[in-house]
């Protein structure tokens, strides 16, 4: 039996059961689509966070208290050193490779305006914070030192928080809204900036001036993190690790001590930001994997099914001159073709379930790779669970075939 007549055979005994052949590939159809799906997002996802990091400047440092683990008992705990406000202000007075630098408070608050409320995230930081993330004013003024070291109670709205408060985003300048229990005059309105990491709406925000947020908010004495500004990218590597030995002297770590703080540069952003979403779209396309095995195993169930039926028939053409070799090969193939049916149509399926998403705002970014490799895999799949109802075909005695009822 040639190539032609191989193919033209198993063809014709798939579509003869079309139903009873989708049904059989439909394991290799989610699985093959499943993990192409899990995969496109997770891309998309990283792709997103880079751009949107990048998008913070490319001479951005950000200073992190330092997460650590420590034991009481039976139970773990996770606490940070927090930074203060005379961190800052030494990074301030000695830094020689700053354009600005910002100390940074951040809270989820409830904020009422005179159309509505809402829970949004508070910040609480120096004027230099604009100039540092690049922020842009749409209608209004920024707040200036005075209102930080008088505790003025003015604010700057993004426009998803002064629509959700006011209605009419413009409506809110000159408003006052309440922040918990304390009143704040709104001054300025920010550019919108999207949604940006992690989908998260940028335009949902209160910035306040940062003394006034640690006393009338938070009532603490320490900051979450300080964001700093280099005056070049040239010179980032040269700021991190100035911005590193001010800090020691700062918080007074002795020399060789491990430093409780972390300065994070544009590259340790990313990465850190990309190795949870790199492991998570791994462990996804994992699971989703499982599935193609699924797969395999309902595609060998079926093929063994089908050499039950055509025992006869497989009787019939070994009779005929037949080779087991001929056999072998007819099942096999038709096991292959059924587990490429299922990956090609799994493919057109992670396709539009990828365009719908992106028509929804959710990133995703199909890596031509990934396809051929689940192509491929679904072909694997077909052999390798095809192979024992194949061998069990090819086997058969072609008297007892011809005897079967």
């Amino acid at each position: 039996m040639n190539s032609i007549q191989l193919l033209h055979t198993c063809l014709r005994s798939i579509f003869r059961n079309r139903m009873r052949s989708l049904l059989t590939s439909l394991g290799v159809i989610i699985g093959v689509g499943s993990v192409i799906i899990m995969v496109a997002l997770g891309e998309g996802s990283q792709r997103a966070i880079e751009s949107q990091i990048a998008a913070l400047g490319t001479n951005l440092l950000q200073v992190m208290p330092r997460r650590q683990m420590s034991r009481s008992g039976q139970s773990v705990f996770v606490r940070a050193s927090a930074l203060t406000r005379a961190d800052a202000q030494k990074l301030k007075n000695e830094s020689s490779f700053a354009a600005a630098i910002s100390a940074v408070t951040q809270s989820n608050l409830t904020i009422v305006g005179s159309e509505g409320s809402a829970q949004v995230t508070v910040q609480g930081v120096d004027p230099d914070y604009f100039t540092a993330r690049g922020l842009k004013i749409d209608a209004g003024n920024f707040f200036y030192d005075e209102d930080t070291a008088l505790r003025n109670r003015v604010a700057v709205l993004g426009r998803t928080t002064a629509k959700n408060l006011f209605v009419e985003a413009d409506a809110a300048l000159g408003q006052q809204i309440r922040i918990e229990t304390i009143y704040f005059t709104v001054i300025g309105l920010l550019e919108a900036r999207g949604a940006g990491r992690g989908g998260q709406d940028q335009d949902d925000i209160v910035i306040v001036p940062l003394d006034t947020a640690m006393t009338r908010l938070s009532n603490s004495r320490n900051i979450g993190s300080i964001v700093i500004s280099v005056v070049s990218k040239e010179y980032l590597e040269a700021a991190q690790k100035e911005t590193e030995l001010i800090l020691r002297e700062s918080r007074n770590i002795a020399e060789g001590a491990a430093s409780d703080f972390d300065v994070l540069n544009q590259a340790d952003m990313i990465d850190m930001a990309l190795a949870t979403t790199r492991t998570l779209t791994t462990l996804l396309a994992a699971i989703a994997g499982v599935s193609l095995l699924v797969g395999g195993i309902g595609i060998m169930n079926i093929m063994l099914v089908s050499v039950t039926e055509r025992t006869r028939e497989i009787g019939i053409r070994m009779a005929v001159g037949g080779r087991k070799r001929d056999i072998l090969m007819q099942f096999l193939t038709e096991s292959v073709i059924l587990s490429l049916m299922g990956g090609f149509i799994g493919i057109g399926f992670a396709f539009a379930i990828c365009r719908v998403l992106r028509v929804m705002g959710i990133p995703t970014a199909i890596n031509p790779l990934v396809v051929a490799a689940a192509a491929a895999f679904a072909a694997m799949v077909g052999i390798i669970f095809g192979y024992y109802p194949a061998r069990k075909a090819a086997g058969l005695y072609p008297i007892d075939a011809l005897r079967y009822e």
